[in-house]
């Protein structure tokens, strides 16, 4: 894999949490507020029956309030990140951002509270009255050793899970990868010889689980940059570090290393040595997890040692040590349980959990995001991938049961198979394939030709798409323009983006005699091909991927989407066997639906809808989900009858005929199709549950649902996404943002290798 890590720019930053609503949060209600019945409900009479039964009963506040399902995520901004005491407002990006992470992989409500003091008990008092409000405390970038003692307090004191992330968060994924490499080694916890470098928070952590899992004290040597932590040691000591203090004669971390099974590195870059690596045992563990530069470089390992497991803090290395597989899984099953507190069960449990997962055959859609090779247990996949989408249900499911064996859940859960089920059905299924799918694109990097090359947004995109590590943006238009154009956004001598100049002769040429070869007999003549290709950039651009010169193409931010596909139409044929037509992919409150055709079809027939049908159903595999798909209508099953609805169930009968894989059925109104108590209402239906697919009758109804969506419905609208082409294209409305662009623009990339 790469060395290098993901390129981000400050004005992409900025820019990204700039754009629409700052921030990334928001509070969005839960229940409808439309009629007076509504807010009576809601305020003023209603609020008072539920505030009289808690007050009388203070658990209930777990049924009419969101308690249960809203964690706290606090810091005071003494130890943000790796870039020291930037104060309690300082911290907010960041706590806005674990809160963002909270939601997205657990569906747990995070709310930021940063608070403006560094005293320790004026800390613990303003968190613990503030208690009542939550279901659990995510405590975060506070500084050692404060953290130490905010947490112990705040746990003695809140009847609430309160835990600190940056402590216990590693600590439980780096006992997972443990478990694993000394399985992988034939080594057994009790003999392991362990070192650890960095006495911080997570340092200590990291040793404390360690030895609750079963390593004997007498075989953890800590260290911090002074050395050896010894007993008798005066020098920059406190309780905590004196806690792991042992009986030897070793004071560096050289000589810590000499026979070490396992070295597990919190510190800083460089801090492990080759000479260190060489005298470690055999098949020697070592987690490198200083970010973003560990303390050895996998490869120069590699060098000296072809018997060692390595982990990292990095994305781009095998085996990433990456927080986000414990905590919002964690709370999950905390709050779940409405447990009294995280303890070392619940942790172990967590980091068991993921140790099993990681020894489970690997689902499909996660191998996509690695070259589509199959991930195997072995040195290199000791930890589970971020994205998997079974870790929503097993490692709650794990804490949940730890907790109630332990004792300190007040609602246990009895069926814990029928609540893996619930919580796979928690989370949007596309988001972490989408994910994955952008994964597989920085595996396989693509040419992109970026048709309107000359517009700032499309050069900020280029930019972006180039430093996520998507490929090359190729951009299209006026070199002059282009060159002065990124000068101007302080790109002038950015490397890996490249420039496609219209004005170049070789290139008009080329794509002029191509072009006319296919018009000649359609009325066109040389001189407009030549014309063509010279001033209409989508035409440019998508000679280049005929041509070969560029894998895909990204247009339409300043043409209407038919134009610029009849553009498209006129450079590259439909893929065979297959209909071009437009997919929007809509993701709101925890479901995905696709709907198909918003482009291209005005009135298709049944023979299209058919088509249209399957070729929804492969890309909704593709993005996992299981495809159900509903012909839409006006009628439900012949009521209305009407003449027009006899080519949709025409549409069925060739489905019908044709033996596919996925669920469909029509004629439907969109209300049956989606909705659960409608659809009982008709038991004949094929559909087993709402549908995710919708083939609308015709263009208007599908463009106008499609467009009313995205202005009104609350969610977030993807596409639409041209489907079928023979290359891949993708076109984005007028008026899209760079980061849609660059959105799409990877969607074609990753329909460059597919």
């Amino acid at each position: 894999m790469s060395d290098e890590i993901l390129q981000i720019t400050d004005e992409e930053a900025l820019s990204f949490h700039t754009t629409g609503k700052p921030g990334k949060i928001e509070i969005v209600p839960t229940k409808p507020l439309t009629t007076q019945r509504d807010l009576s409900l809601a305020y003023s009479p209603g609020v008072a029956v539920p505030c009289l039964a808690i007050a009388e009963d203070p658990d209930t506040a777990y049924d009419y309030t969101a308690k249960g399902n809203l964690v706290a995520v606090i810091s005071n901004g003494t130890a943000v990140l790796g870039l020291g005491d930037l104060g309690a407002l300082g911290s907010k990006p960041v706590m806005e951002g674990k809160a963002v992470l909270f939601k997205r992989f657990a569906d747990i409500d995070g709310i930021d509270l940063e608070v403006d003091t560094s005293d320790v008990e004026e800390f613990i008092n303003a968190v613990r009255y503030l208690g009542p409000s939550f279901g659990g405390i995510n405590l975060e970038d506070i500084k050692a050793p404060e953290c130490f003692i905010i947490e112990q307090r705040l746990r003695e004191l809140m009847p609430i899970p309160v835990f600190h992330d940056d402590q216990h968060g590693t600590a439980i994924i780096t006992l997972a990868g443990l478990i694993n490499a000394a399985n992988l080694t034939g080594r057994n916890m009790e003999d392991i010889k362990v070192v650890a470098n960095g006495a911080g928070a997570a340092g200590i952590a990291c040793v404390e689980l360690v030895k609750a899992a079963g390593i004997k004290h007498e075989n953890v040597l800590l260290c911090d940059s002074k050395g050896v932590i010894y007993q008798g040691r005066e020098e920059g000591m406190n309780q905590w570090k004196s806690a792991h203090a042992i009986a030897t004669d070793k004071r560096t971390l050289a000589e810590a290393m000499v026979g070490a099974d396992v070295f597990l590195g919190i510190s800083v870059k460089d801090a492990l040595t080759p000479e260190m690596v060489l005298s470690m045992a055999d098949q020697p563990i070592i987690f490198a997890m200083a970010n973003p530069d560990p303390e050895i470089l996998p490869e120069e390992v590699a060098k000296i040692r072809d018997d060692a497991i390595m982990a990292t803090g990095r994305s781009d290395y095998p085996n990433q040590v990456n927080n986000v597989l414990g905590f919002p899984y964690i709370f999950r099953g905390a709050l779940d349980v409405r447990a009294s507190t995280i303890n070392d069960e619940m942790k172990i449990a967590a980091a068991d959990a993921l140790a099993e997962l990681a020894r489970m055959d690997v689902p499909d859609e996660v191998s996509l995001a690695y070259q589509g090779e199959r991930l195997v247990y072995g040195p290199e996949y000791i930890i589970p991938a971020p994205f998997d989408p079974r870790l929503i249900s097993e490692i709650p499911a794990a804490v949940a049961k730890a907790a109630m064996d332990s004792g300190v859940a007040k609602r246990p859960i009895f069926d814990l198979e029928n609540y893996r089920n619930e919580l796979r059905a928690r989370l949007d299924p596309s988001a972490g394939p989408m994910q994955l799918i952008l994964e597989q694109v920085r595996d396989n990097p693509a040419r992109v030709a970026f048709a309107e090359g000359e517009e700032e947004r499309v050069m900020r995109a280029a930019v972006s798409f180039h430093n996520a590590g998507f490929g090359t943006p190729v951009l299209v238009g006026d070199e002059d323009k282009i060159k002065s154009g990124l000068a101007a956004l302080g790109h002038g001598d950015k490397d890996g983006i490249e420039i496609a100049s219209t004005n170049s002769a070789e290139h008009v040429e080329e794509y002029t005699a191509y072009l006319y070869q296919r018009l000649q007999r359609q009325g066109v003549l040389q001189r407009e091909c030549e014309r063509m290709v010279r001033v209409y950039r989508t035409v440019f651009a998508a000679c280049m991927v005929a041509a070969g010169d560029a894998d895909a193409i990204i247009t339409g931010g300043t043409r209407s989407y038919n134009a610029v596909l009849d553009d498209i139409h006129r450079v590259l044929d439909p893929a065979p066997g297959s209909l071009v037509f437009g997919l929007s992919i809509l993701v709101a409150q925890g479901r995905t639906i696709f709907i198909a055709d918003t482009t291209v079809h005005e009135r298709p027939t049944a023979e299209e809808l058919a088509g249209i049908a399957e070729q929804s159903a492969d890309l909704a595999r593709l993005l996992g989900h299981e495809p159900r798909v509903a012909m839409l209508s006006f009628s439900n099953f012949g009521n209305p009858v009407r003449e027009r609805t006899d080519r949709i169930r025409d549409a069925v009968g060739l489905l019908d005929q044709r033996n596919v894989s996925f669920e469909y059925d029509g004629e439907m109104t969109v209300d049956v199709a989606l909705n659960p108590d409608l659809l009982a209402l008709y038991p004949f239906c094929r559909l087993s549950e709402p549908a995710n697919i919708l083939v609308m009758p015709g263009l208007h109804a599908a463009n106008i649902s499609a467009q009313l969506l995205q202005e009104f419905g609350g969610g977030t609208v993807i596409g639409p996404l041209v489907v079928g082409m023979s290359k891949p294209a993708q076109i984005v409305q007028m008026g899209a943002t760079d980061s849609d662009i660059v959105t799409m623009a990877a969607l074609a990339a990753h329909g460059a290798n597919h």
